[in-house]
């Protein structure tokens, strides 16, 4: 095995601080999906990677994305949560990947609320 350089550590440092920023630490926006059984089921986890990706080319953060379990409303699902600093919760329902790209890109980077698929003010 081939010894590390400094420059070599410093990328896996860069790398590693942009994976955990997003589950950790200080953020602008914080997007919850829910991902409990029944949202999975529903397609939570094509809303999850859709989220992943448009996360990537953003390449931001400042913005939080994390998953939790059920909240309830099993037959709205896949639910996604958008919390924004200084603006109330916005649950969206009935998600899919082209509606999680909106969202993301509408509300998480300017600020839109999606009124045509938000379910609730929290």
């Amino acid at each position: 095995m081939a010894k590390m350089t400094i420059e070599d550590l410093k990328r896996i440092k860069e790398t590693t601080l942009k994976a955990t920023s997003l589950r950790q630490g200080d953020a602008r926006v914080k997007i919850t999906v829910h991902m409990g059984t029944c949202g999975i089921a529903a397609g939570a986890r094509e809303v999850m990677n859709a989220l992943m990706q448009e996360m990537a080319e953003a390449d931001r953060q400042d913005i939080r994305v994390v998953t939790s379990g059920c909240m309830g409303m099993c037959s709205s699902e896949p639910n996604v949560t958008v919390e924004a600093l200084d603006s109330e919760p916005i649950v969206y329902q009935h998600m899919d990947a082209n509606r999680m790209r909106q969202v993301f890109r509408r509300h998480a980077l300017l600020g839109e609320v999606q009124t045509d698929f938000a379910l609730a003010k929290m």
